[in-house]
């Protein structure tokens, strides 16, 4: 498979070695100001929503997006994952997938 066409799963750490890359965040919607949200992805991530984008204050949210130069994700798609969200989980499957990225493209 073309590695880069992968859509890596990231965390906030990650976000500067992915600028101008689509990726995949989970995290958990902290606030949002009309067409922004922040995000806890272990640490904040800035998302520029689109108008598909229907998120909930205090729900977990998977986004994929584009990284911008300034470290914001310009949102393609997002689903809103409801309450019951195991970050820890989703920070570890992160974290597993870096340390093993031949498993995972």
């Amino acid at each position: 498979m073309d590695k880069s066409a992968s859509t890596p799963r990231i965390t906030s750490a990650y976000l500067n070695s992915y600028v101008n890359k689509n990726v995949i965040v989970v995290g958990k919607v902290i606030q949002l100001r009309g067409d922004e949200a922040l995000i806890d992805a272990d640490g904040s991530v800035t998302a520029h929503l689109n108008r598909e984008a229907h998120l909930s204050a205090g729900n977990g949210v998977q986004i994929i997006g584009k990284v911008n130069p300034d470290l914001s994700i310009k949102v393609l798609s997002s689903l809103d994952l409801g309450t019951g969200v195991d970050f820890s989980l989703a920070n570890t499957v992160v974290e597993i997938s870096h340390q093993h990225r031949d498993l995972f493209v």
